[in-house]
């Protein structure tokens, strides 16, 4: 089964490290500086900058707000495993961007989310249609729900590929999370529990 990702935040105590993707302890500071590199001279500080460092890999992550800018592509969960790979690409490449451009990120996840919905056996030509479908069987209606909120469908739904000037960190953050669930439910459950029957006994089979 998946694990349980928490994606990095300003100042929490333990997320999973963009750096060795480990769920550990933080520790945080603000980030200055020295003339010089044995620590003498003029210093330097400025609190828009803060620096955690993980407990189990010692890496820092250098964040500006509440922006992560470096390292630059990880703060966001990596895709399943299941993701089918021209999808992937897009997830990776919306990880990439996100941390610079929120926008852009969306765009490649909503276009992301078509693809999946076409990967499952739907038409992709109308996402609200794809959806529900996918609902009737057995996606969560609340996922429905959230894609709703996130508009990738509904009244309010942007075009997938499109910038949206509205897209900002949470909504970039739900949508990863959203094409991750989708392959999850849809793709990794069915497998896992195709392996579990192929396991069982012949003779329990045909009993």
């Amino acid at each position: 089964m998946k694990s349980n990702i928490i994606s990095p935040s300003l100042s929490s105590g333990a997320f999973n490290c963009p750096n060795c993707s480990v769920f550990s302890r933080q520790s945080w500071y603000f980030m200055s500086g020295a003339e010089q590199k044995s620590g003498y001279g003029l210093l330097y500080q400025n609190q828009a900058f803060m620096i955690s460092s993980c407990e189990n890999c010692n890496f820092p992550t250098i964040w500006h707000g509440e922006k992560i800018v470096y390292p630059i592509n990880s703060m966001y969960e990596p895709p399943n495993q299941d993701m089918p790979d021209d999808i992937k690409r897009d997830y990776e490449e919306a990880r990439e961007i996100a941390n610079l451009s929120t926008r852009g990120a969306a765009a490649l996840l909503r276009l992301a989310i078509q693809k999946l919905c076409a990967h499952l056996g739907q038409p992709g030509k109308n996402i609200n249609n794809d959806i529900k479908e996918l609902v009737a069987k057995g996606l969560p209606p609340k996922v429905q729900e959230a894609l709703d909120v996130v508009r990738v469908i509904g009244n309010d739904a942007v075009h997938p590929g499109t910038i949206d000037l509205r897209d900002d960190f949470k909504t970039v953050t739900t949508l990863f999370k959203l094409v991750n669930f989708i392959t999850q439910k849809m793709i990794t459950e069915p497998r896992e529990i195709d392996e579990i029957y192929g396991r069982l006994p012949g003779d329990k089979l045909d009993g």
